[in-house]
């Protein structure tokens, strides 16, 4: 099977004509539209599964950080550095602050039927916990290793508040519908794996284990190589893998789970020969897992060209044949 990291998105047509009536956060709060927009790549590609519409950040706004997307990435007025500011962040019923997400999770199940499963996310609290330090985007992700380094236990009790509200989320998306839920843990990466050990993966494995029993759950852990000896004791059901991963060698280290990946997504901007031909050698590899569904290592890019997604999708569909 086959789906990609945001594929309903600004790459299509489709999304942008929506996209020009209404703000990112109206898009992401307004279920009717939202579901609209995830249905497109399915109506379009004929996409394996679907991907909820939303953003990583929306959970956090109930709690008190409402992020602007109007300058393009997303921006905090004031960043969460202090003791006082993240005690301020309260934590909510999903239900009840995020209840236009499962508003949003029934019209999809609706729109897609029985044919195409709907995969619900959440962005990993490392990964949200650095936007609400550095206020949004970073190179370097200065505040954030600072308080690391000089107050552990100040990010320790972040960590622990944004850990019960995106297992708390994450709940709230199953009891809705979704078939199966990915963490995105897009930032993990950035810490040397003692950190990772210490600060990320206690809250990947309390997020994981709350959620053993209900549906399929996917971790996604960009730049994960480092670190397969810790991602691996998780008790997940599938592990993605970004491109900088070797599927053929990376396999044997993952014994036991399904996996998810790993394309370039800038590979879609070469010829159709060279796309065929490294998407045919991922299934390939693939094979030697208990099970593979084909993904992008990271998220598709805006200028994609849709004749190159459709190039990817006959060529891994066919394979699969």
């Amino acid at each position: 099977p086959i789906w990609v990291m945001r594929q309903a998105g600004r790459y299509l047509p489709e999304y942008q004509e929506v996209r020009s009536r209404m703000s990112f956060n109206e898009l992401c709060r307004t279920p009717e539209a939202a579901c609209e927009v995830t249905l497109q790549p399915i109506r379009r590609f004929g996409f394996d599964a679907a991907i909820m519409f939303s953003d990583i950040l929306t959970p956090l706004a109930p709690m008190g950080a409402d992020f602007d997307f109007s300058q393009g990435g997303p921006k905090l007025q004031k960043p969460i550095r202090s003791e006082d500011e993240i005690d301020a962040l309260h934590t909510y019923a999903p239900e009840e602050g995020t209840d236009f997400v499962a508003a949003a999770i029934k019209l999809m199940k609706e729109g897609l039927g029985d044919k195409t499963p709907l995969i619900g996310f959440a962005g990993s609290p490392f990964t949200l916990a650095t936007y609400l330090i550095e206020g949004g985007g970073s190179k370097d992700f200065h505040h954030l290793k600072t308080m690391l380094y000089s107050r552990p236990e100040l990010l320790d009790r972040l960590m622990a508040k944004l850990t019960d509200q995106t297992l708390d989320y994450l709940k709230m998306q199953v009891e809705a519908g979704v078939d199966a839920v990915q963490l995105f843990d897009t930032w993990g990466g950035i810490l040397h794996p003692a950190d990772y050990a210490r600060v990320v993966l206690p809250c990947v494995k309390r997020i994981m284990d709350g959620l053993k029993g209900s549906v399929p759950r996917i971790y996604f852990l960009k730049g994960s190589a480092p670190y397969l000896d810790l991602v691996t004791t998780l008790d997940v059901e599938a592990l993605g893998m970004d491109w900088t991963m070797d599927m053929a060698k990376s396999l044997p280290l993952m014994e036991g789970y399904a996996v998810q990946g790993n394309l370039d997504p800038q590979a879609l901007f070469g010829s159709h020969d060279e796309i065929r031909r490294r998407a045919l050698e991922i299934c390939t590899a693939g094979k030697a897992a208990p099970g593979h569904v084909f993904n992008l290592g990271h998220g598709i890019t805006p200028p994609t060209p849709i004749d190159a997604v459709e190039t990817l999708v006959e060529t891994v569909q066919g394979f699969r044949r």
